[in-house]
């Protein structure tokens, strides 16, 4: 085992044929793409990377699993209720172990690598799925690709795809196997069954869930990093209380009911990290310009659909392409020069504000944006306004009860509805003109 130092977890472990999948150029390239793009302009020290958030990442997938399916498992205990043995999966040990622990450790670490330039930023000028090649059907129409199709071009068809296979094939782990668990599709419900009982959903749980290792770890990390401590929770006790449901033949992701406090801390930390870093207005209105710059200079930076040549991508590659541009919206980026704060309401719906067009009748030039987030993605609306549920989590009371976790606790429901808030800028030398305009609007 190779010894990492993180500030997050303490230590982080990796092994050497770890180490070699960590050296490729595709991870190493994340040590230059920033976790949360441009708020290091409003929170100084939020200059951690991905490179740093995918170890830790791995690390909580690790000891997820690990509590989940322990090495050396009790012996079952008569004194249980026999409805709380009837849920738990038998032990998982032995090659079946290593292989699964394995592949979420993979999973979760390069869960990460398809991140263009400052994060989510500029995602929007990928090119279309279909550049990408990518050797597994997608889903629907042709679209713009997203970060999660870079992902998985680059674990199924890259030079670091040939590397996991030369490196795990023989463990039965293939660059399929880890794809897999990053973005599930239909194929072989094979490669995740012991002894008749499918450890798929659990397993994804671990890498993408409402618990999730991404999660567990991007809010402490970007909490720590950020200098605020809205992204605090007691992550070890919700972790320690994790359990393994067996539902039929389907192993899922339970908890006890005495951590319940800590996971809704965590919805909440969530929640309020949003709020409060995530949709900060400084690195929105930065991002709102770097918009305006890709949509006024065409063809000045592109992301390419070539993965090799994506790896050269990063936000350095991106800064020289701002510092080299005579675009104003470039220009205004590098200097720091953002337009001004003048509104924000945190009751908006989303649509176009009538002021809006007020500052376009009198020449002021703004930037309106509307940032939406929820307290959980848990659900997924339908167009007839009903839910699709995800994969269940459970919560087991002392007597084995088992309850889906959002009929357990009443956060879902308080915080169903997006959250949206608008906000208005303008160029600082037409705040006065700008406030004018809005104080007569009332």
């Amino acid at each position: 085992m190779i010894n990492i130092r993180d500030p997050i977890h303490g230590t982080v472990s990796l092994t050497p044929r770890e180490i070699k999948l960590v050296d490729s150029p595709f991870f190493q390239r994340l040590r230059n793409v920033k976790q949360l793009g441009f708020a290091d302009l409003a929170f100084p020290g939020a200059t951690h990377t991905r490179y740093s958030h995918s170890m830790g990442a791995m690390h909580v997938a690790t000891r997820l699993f690990d509590v989940l399916f322990p090495e050396r498992p009790e012996q079952p205990n008569s004194e249980l209720p026999k409805k709380l043995l009837r849920i738990r999966p038998p032990p998982l040990q032995g090659d079946d172990r290593a292989r699964l622990r394995q592949a979420v450790r993979l999973a979760v670490l390069f869960h990460d690598c398809g991140h263009a330039p400052l994060s989510h930023t500029t995602e929007h000028i990928m090119p279309n799925v279909s550049a990408l090649k990518i050797p597994r059907p997608m889903e629907g129409v042709d679209r713009q690709a997203s970060h999660e199709d870079y992902t998985l071009k680059i674990l199924l068809d890259s030079e670091l795809s040939r590397t996991i296979e030369s490196t795990f094939g023989l463990d039965g782990i293939t660059p399929a196997h880890v794809a897999d668990l990053v973005h599930p599709a239909a194929g072989d419900a094979s490669r995740w069954m012991v002894h008749g009982v499918d450890y798929a959903p659990v397993l994804r749980h671990i890498v993408s869930s409402e618990l999730d290792a991404d999660r567990v770890d991007y809010l402490q990390r970007d909490s720590f990093y950020s200098g605020v401590n809205y992204g605090k929770f007691d992550a070890d006790w919700l972790i320690q209380n994790v359990q393994p449901v067996l539902d039929g033949d389907h192993v899922h992701l339970g908890f006890a009911a005495r951590a319940i406090f800590s996971f809704e801390d965590f919805l909440l930390s969530r929640y309020h990290m949003f709020l409060t870093v995530y949709y900060h207005h400084t690195p929105v209105c930065f991002g709102e310009m770097l918009a305006r710059y890709f949509d006024t200079a065409p063809g000045e930076y592109t992301i390419p659909a070539d993965v090799e040549s994506f790896i050269g991508h990063d936000d350095m590659h991106l800064m020289m392409a701002l510092r080299a541009s005579r675009n104003p919206w470039a220009e205004r980026i590098r200097n720091r020069r953002a337009f001004k704060l003048v509104r924000d309401d945190a009751r908006h719906d989303g649509s176009p504000m009538p002021v809006e067009q007020e500052l376009k009748a009198a020449g002021i030039e703004f930037i309106a944006h509307t940032s939406k987030g929820v307290l959980s993605k848990y659900f997924t609306r339908t167009t007839n306004g009903g839910q699709l549920s995800h994969a269940t989590i459970y919560v087991v009371d002392d007597s084995g009860r088992i309850t889906p976790v959002e009929e357990y606790t009443p956060l879902y429901k308080r915080y169903a509805d997006t959250v949206r808030v608008w906000r208005l800028y303008v160029d600082g030398a037409q705040v006065g003109r700008a406030q004018a305009i809005l104080d007569a609007a009332g």
